[in-house]
């Protein structure tokens, strides 16, 4: 079976789009041309203006997402996803500032990893996991549900909750990840994150999203946290002030990867799990490029079926055993695993 079959059934939804429409100006009829309708990673970008009313133009000045590029120039150095290219142009004493959507697909095919359980442990079926990370050999947990909502530090091996922190009955708790002694921890529709020490669990501040709507996922490479939405976005935020500096765009080949939810770091990617798909894909953060996909679809089987039973959510690294935990909302048992090409 060929790879991008493997996608298909795991049912990232790949969106195919290509180039957008010039915002022609209206006096001039300038616009800019490209010369393909789709770009990948690598691909060398051409630029230049339709000029139907010949136009005496004396400069032209592009710009790729507001940094200068020339009329020829390769896409190699960018994040994946919709850019904007803007052409100022002079002519006959006049300035004219016009502009081009494209997208930037991603160069490679993802690789398809499997699994192999090596330990399965006890856990809370009536967590509805969100969040999952190691920090000091100790397990954190985020779940969600209004009303339900917790933070926790549980023993992974025996399931019990050795600190736990109800959220007031209005958030619903996302994603967790733990930096510099402090947990960042996500709410979904309410716009606001809180901070807490890592050993007490005691609040100690709370911080307003910015440009993203939700929060869904986080996770941090020691520096930077990356936060998901639920679109095919990852937000990078300064973990000083939580503004959101930049964010990357998740592509394939073939197209963008919404509904991210869970993230995990882990040796130099992000892993982010997609909501309602039983799937992770490993993604380049410098670019957002889906560098890997990982099919769990085969746990949810494994656990007890009840009418609560969700789905695969909830990605934790141990960097000492060098395995991947992962369970799923409402699921009874949390899985040691570890992956391969």
């Amino acid at each position: 079976m060929q790879l991008s079959k493997y996608i298909i059934l795991l049912c990232l939804s790949l969106v195919f789009i290509n180039c957008g429409e010039t915002n022609a100006s209206k006096q001039t009829g300038l616009t800019i041309n490209t010369t393909v309708k789709s770009l990948i990673l690598g691909d060398t970008l051409k630029l230049s203006i339709n000029n139907p009313k010949k136009l005496d133009i004396t400069n032209i000045s592009y710009q790729l997402n507001g940094k200068a590029i020339e009329n020829k120039a390769v896409l190699n150095d960018i994040t994946l996803g919709e850019k904007v290219i803007t052409a100022t142009i002079n002519y006959e004493d006049q300035t004219e500032t016009i502009t081009k959507s494209i997208k930037v697909f991603n160069n490679i095919i993802p690789s398809y990893y499997t699994y192999e359980v090596v330990n399965t442990y006890p856990h809370d079926i009536t967590s509805y996991t969100q969040g999952l990370e190691f920090h000091n050999g100790e397990l954190y947990e985020s779940t969600g549900q209004r009303g339900e909502s917790k933070l926790r530090k549980v023993n992974f091996e025996t399931g019990e909750v050795l600190k736990n922190v109800n959220l007031d009955n209005q958030y619903f708790g996302e994603g967790l990840t733990v930096l510099n002694e402090k947990i960042y921890q996500l709410t979904w529709q309410a716009k606001r994150g809180f901070v807490y020490d890592a050993n007490t669990l005691e609040k100690l501040s709370s911080f307003n999203y910015g440009t993203s709507k939700e929060g869904w996922g986080i996770c941090n490479d020691g520096s930077t946290l990356y936060k998901s939405d639920g679109t095919e976005k990852i937000w990078l935020l300064n973990p000083e002030n939580l503004t959101e500096e930049s964010h990357l765009e998740v592509y394939t080949e073939k197209g963008k990867i919404p509904s991210l939810n869970e993230l995990e770091w882990i040796d130099g990617k992000i892993f982010a799990n997609i909501y309602q798909r039983n799937g992770v894909v490993i993604v380049n953060p410098k670019t957002g490029g889906v560098e890997g996909v990982i099919d769990f679809k085969p746990l949810k089987k494994l656990v007890t079926q009840h009418k609560e039973l969700d789905v695969l959510n909830g990605i934790a690294y141990h960097p000492e055993r060098k395995t991947i935990f992962v369970t799923g909302k409402n699921w009874d048992k949390l899985f040691e695993v570890t992956i391969k090409k």
